[in-house]
């Protein structure tokens, strides 16, 4: 389902992954009030802001144990669509939970601004996936 602010559905998804305990009316105030002060600090469209943050934390490579023949090897494979959004929602809300600050919507802010602009340990967790795959490319052939 969409959100019903900007009627998008990545956005609706974002919500429903901060919500713990079925409590949606504080998740969905989390994440207005972060990205209002998204829009404040950037100067730019909130939304699109939280688009390219969550397009900059995707991974497009990530590494699935396989055993063959008595040893397990981490072969590298490509992600699906719609495992990279989840993925990268789960990230940013880990990393903003994990962020020092007052409140959940600050924590929120610092961490979308970060992935926004390719820093912060969202894009930190993405880069120790793509270099833990790029290691592995020899097991590669196993691929199924």
């Amino acid at each position: 389902m969409p959100d019903p602010k900007y009627n998008d559905v990545l956005a609706g998804r974002f919500i429903n992954a901060i919500l713990e305990g079925g409590k949606k009316s504080l998740a969905e105030r989390i994440f207005y009030d972060a990205l209002d002060r998204v829009g404040e600090k950037s100067k730019e469209d909130p939304i699109r802001v939280f688009k390219k943050a969550i397009d900059n934390v995707a991974p497009l490579l990530e590494v699935k144990s396989r055993r063959v023949g008595g040893s397990t090897y981490q072969v590298p494979v490509e992600v699906k669509e719609s495992r990279r959004v989840a993925l990268s929602i789960r990230w940013v809300i880990q990393n903003a939970k994990a962020r020092s600050g007052r409140s959940m919507a600050e924590k929120l802010t610092g961490e979308l601004m970060d992935a926004f602009n390719n820093v912060g340990g969202a894009v930190k967790k993405k880069d120790e996936v793509h270099r833990m795959a790029e290691a592995n490319k020899a097991f590669a052939h196993y691929r199924w």
